[in-house]
């Protein structure tokens, strides 16, 4: 695509939200701080994904390759990786296996809290970034932290950039 054309779509871009994602009062704040439309669909991995319109009016979706899988913190994380652990793998499995780059997104996340076991769950430090380290081996998934008043902003730009990089080598 002609530069002009990128921005053009980029210029439509839209987070889409996985249905399952529940709309709560912080899920609202995080939604308005995208900057950009927002809709609702069903997502095949992850809770987030983005979509524009292309300059002849079709549209053209990450959802089928880049989705942002979001934990609101290691306590939620932790669940993940012990008692809902099989869960969890299987659906970075099936995002594996259809080729979806899965970023993993921690709010109130940091390295260090991680290795200090600042967080609330039975689950050693060295057990937890094992888990995140083996995650990124594995599944070559991004593993990103932040502070909740940071996700919206970081999804929008997460999904901002890799669709700039799929238009740019868009025929």
């Amino acid at each position: 695509m002609h530069p002009a054309e990128v921005e053009q779509a980029l210029g439509s871009l839209t987070i889409l939200v996985d249905t399952r994602e529940h709309p709560t009062e912080q899920a609202q704040r995080r939604y308005a701080s995208f900057g950009c439309p927002w809709r609702r669909e069903k997502l095949f991995a992850g809770d987030y994904s983005a979509a524009v319109t292309l300059p002849d009016g079709s549209e053209f979706s990450l959802a089928g390759s880049v989705a942002v899988e979001r934990k609101m913190g290691f306590d939620e994380l932790c669940q993940c990786f012990t008692h809902e652990r099989k869960r969890f793998a299987a659906e970075f499995d099936r995002a594996k296996a259809e080729s979806i780059r899965l970023y993993l997104l921690v709010e109130y996340g940091t390295w260090e809290n991680a290795y200090a076991g600042k967080y609330r769950s039975q689950m050693k430090p060295n057990a937890l970034t094992g888990s995140l380290l083996a995650w990124v081996a594995r599944y070559g998934s991004p593993v990103l932290m932040c502070k909740p008043e940071t996700s919206g902003r970081l999804i929008r730009d997460v999904l901002y950039r890799e669709m700039k990089e799929r238009l740019t080598a868009y025929e």
